[in-house]
């Protein structure tokens, strides 16, 4: 016999199974002896008044155990001699779209430029060390891409374009932690994610796909008579190779290449609207005390502390975005001569410190008066990679204002705000090492002055919040895909251009991991069909 529930309980109640297993006793009434298991469906935190409570959906298994698992299975077949698609990237994008041609039993055939996930991992701690990066593998550019190593939140607003269960479904199948089927914001952690991509990568190769790393597009095989992608040209370490197929281009937001090149070959794109800002670190504890509104924090049975902020400023909202708890701030450049930060959090969400994204939202109209000092060829109010350019010279001059190395230019946020020189920053989580520097004076007044306003706004907000002990790092500028690569939006290949497939956050049609990965899916639908027709 089995119960639902929804319960309402304190944090050291919702503790455990077996805290809940006492409540339901003295509380509902049930034998204690009688059950069995229980199974938390739903859960989140009210912190919205002094007393917190943990909101839970459970369902009770009364003298019987689960005969199911908590998740869906997918059949994977064997597509060892079916028809083959090329997926080029090997994120969430190109990971899941790999993943559901073999369920519609068509073989994958992933190219990653970067290396795997583990070998991915050497050279992020490198660039501590060397204080340089590696164009082809760094927290953007690898198996698993930009999610992998920054955090493998799950959490999203986009649920009409697809299944987000079937996303968290595939993600415990392959190793995750069921808690994220259940949690209002889930979250797999940078320490975990790395072993549920491996799982991934394994089962694709089991069901006969294939996957090649360090193997970097160079272009792609038009059939020119009837306007056709036929394949790609590749080049590895070792080797020049072609594949054949139709493609499924999933290759990030940061992969300014291959935007490059789509520009050349004359692939219509159009520039989008981007948000711009720093990344704001403060203690964990301080952000506990603020949410939890109490002094003692989280304590011992509440998880860190999330926050989320929004406000227009002047016409322009400014917000916070990939709020990290218990996380490190990390360096996440693609090439020489650049800084970009962001952010990410282990499983336990255990550091002492937390950071997010502040940023100013930036629309394809605001241009011009933000690239007025920026000479890149062909500049003008149709060029697709504008707002890329901009992107571009924004990491230029916070690596200069960073001592030409991966140190990051920081301020104190009072110290922003105010208008003054940090004379010396706090401890912080981004290794690479900080460096004081005047952001309010050097970053461009439209996102320096709508920050300023929104900070004093958001520590009206939440007292405290605006402090001195809190540090701006510069910058983060990889919010989201400065290009859209133009789709139909009913069979999602390319508007000019039979065979070829943009996806993902790169392509423009998503944000985040989830997203990325139910655009995957939806890609290798219509690829499945326009090959099976």
């Amino acid at each position: 016999m089995t119960n639902e529930l929804q319960l309402r309980l304190l944090p050291e109640q919702a503790a455990s199974e077996q805290a809940i297993a006492d409540y339901l006793s003295l509380e509902k009434g049930l034998e204690r002896g009688s059950i069995s298991h229980i199974r938390v469906l739903k859960r989140s935190i009210d912190a919205r008044q002094r007393t917190i409570f943990v909101n839970l959906n459970v369902r009770v298994y009364l003298n019987e155990m689960p005969t199911d698992e908590p998740f869906e299975h997918v059949d994977y077949p064997d597509v060892s001699q079916r028809p083959q698609v090329i997926v080029v990237g090997a994120g969430p994008g190109g990971l899941f779209a790999a993943l559901k041609l073999i369920e519609l039993g068509l073989r994958p055939i992933v190219l990653e430029r970067g290396k795997n996930v583990r070998d991915r991992k050497k050279d992020l701690a490198l660039i501590t060390k060397t204080q340089q990066i590696d164009p082809e593998s760094n927290y953007c550019f690898g198996e698993g891409g930009a999610g992998a190593y920054s955090d493998g939140k799950l959490y999203t607003r986009s649920k009409k374009r697809g299944s987000v269960e079937k996303i968290l479904n595939v993600f415990c199948q392959h190793g995750a932690s069921t808690n994220i089927l259940s949690d209002a914001h889930p979250h797999i952690g940078t320490d975990k994610l790395p072993q549920v991509i491996e799982a991934m990568r394994n089962t694709i190769l089991r069901c006969g796909g294939e996957v090649h790393f360090q193997t970097k597009m160079t272009r792609l095989i038009i059939d020119s008579a009837n306007r056709k992608v036929v394949g790609v040209e590749a080049v590895s370490p070792e080797k020049e190779m072609e594949f054949r197929g139709p493609v499924i281009l999933a290759t990030g937001h940061s992969a300014r290449d291959v935007y490059r090149y789509l520009a050349t070959a004359r692939i219509e794109m159009e520039a989008k609207g981007i948000a711009v800002g720093v990344r704001l670190e403060h203690p964990a504890h301080l952000i506990d005390q603020i949410q939890y509104h109490r002094r003692e924090g989280r304590g011992e049975y509440l998880p860190a502390a999330e926050y989320s902020f929004v406000q227009q400023v002047e016409g322009r909202g400014v917000y916070s975005f990939c709020m990290c708890p218990g996380g490190f701030v990390i360096p996440a450049a693609t090439d020489k001569q650049q800084i970009v930060v962001n952010g990410m959090s282990p499983a336990n969400r255990g550091t002492q410190w937390s950071n997010s994204g502040m940023v100013v939202e930036i629309r394809t109209e605001d241009i011009e008066q933000l690239t007025q000092n920026i000479d890149f060829e062909g500049q003008n109010a149709e060029n697709p990679l504008k707002m890329m350019a901009f992107q571009e010279q924004l990491e230029r001059d916070c690596w200069q204002q960073g001592n030409r190395k991966q140190t990051a230019p920081a301020q104190r946020m009072a110290d922003f705000v105010n208008g003054k020189l940090s004379f010396d920053l706090p401890k912080s989580s981004y290794a690479p090492g900080l460096v004081s520097s005047p952001l309010h004076f050097w970053l461009p007044p439209f996102i320096a002055y709508r920050l300023q306003e929104a900070f004093k706004i958001f520590g009206k907000k939440s007292r405290g919040f605006l402090t001195n002990e809190a540090v701006l790092i510069g910058v983060e500028t990889r919010t989201s895909s400065p290009v859209r690569i133009l789709r139909s939006s009913e069979t999602l290949q390319h508007v000019t251009v039979q065979g070829l497939f943009p996806c993902g956050e790169g392509a423009g049609y998503a944000g985040g991991i989830v997203s990325a990965g139910i655009d995957g899916e939806r890609c290798a639908e219509m690829c499945a069909a326009y090959l099976l027709r």
